[in-house]
């Protein structure tokens, strides 16, 4: 295998080979897609931001005994990481009610979901990501029983320190999709990214619903100011995870 040859790219990243074949180069890039990718846009800084959230964030779960494919960040938009096969399954958890959850169901924008809900979907863009339910994940047989079970309780164990992390930041984690890989040995890792992408956060200092928004959203909605809702969330992960010295306090 050689060394920095594109293994694929998706809407947000580059996947590269490195001199060793078990370690991968993930590239963050800018470009910002949206509805199954039938918006796209650029969102200036991006790349460098989801990287460096996402390494805090995957240090900080690692901590915590959450295996992750996460190795390094070698570079402002750059990780190296464990190479794993994914398992075609997003994991969603949600804590407050939002997005496609109130518009399928009518449940008000912000209610409470206790205990958090866990959902999974079919990771197929071509078919647009269904929702799956239990009974369609066995006959699809995307993972095993003993897989979704364990996914879930990752999921929910990995919901309680993102939670408590970000409530520290002054944000609500409002909800979240996860993806996971597979070692050889049939090790689950959480893998893909943590971020103002892939993540629903509200700042918890205004109750005003648009300039509460940090995520995505801002860029979904075209709320403006997507670039300083990201940079919000990077100055106060990076402030309550970095002492003076730049050492990770996790």
């Amino acid at each position: 295998m050689v060394a920095g040859q594109k293994l694929y790219e998706g809407k947000a990243k580059i996947l590269y080979t490195t001199e060793d074949p078990n370690i991968l180069l993930t590239h963050f890039k800018d470009d910002a897609t949206a509805f199954n990718a039938q918006k796209r846009g650029r969102i200036v800084g991006k790349g460098e931001i989801n990287c460096t959230i996402s390494s805090h964030l995957f240090q900080l779960l690692e901590s915590h005994g959450i295996r992750t494919h996460w190795i390094e960040q070698s570079s402002p938009n750059e990780m190296r990481v464990r190479s794993v096969k994914i398992v075609p399954l997003e994991v969603v958890v949600r804590n407050l009610a939002a997005g496609s959850l109130c518009q399928q169901t009518g449940i008000p924008l912000g209610t409470e979901l206790s205990p958090p809900l866990v959902e999974f979907y079919y990771k197929n863009d071509a078919l647009g990501d269904p929702l799956l339910t239990l009974d369609r994940l066995r006959v699809l047989n995307l993972a095993t029983p003993e897989q979704v079970s364990q996914l879930q309780r990752m999921a929910e164990q990995i919901n309680q320190h993102l939670t408590a992390f970000f409530q520290s930041c002054g944000i609500t984690l409002v909800d979240f999709k996860l993806e996971f890989g597979m070692e050889p040995d049939g090790t689950l890792l959480l893998a893909d990214e943590i971020s103002p992408d892939t993540c629903r956060l509200w700042n918890q200092a205004t109750t005003d619903p648009a300039e509460r928004v940090m995520d995505k959203d801002r860029f979904r909605q075209n709320l403006g100011q997507v670039e300083e809702g990201y940079r919000q969330v990077l100055e106060r992960v990076l402030a309550q995870s970095i002492d003076g010295s730049g050492k990770a306090m996790l």
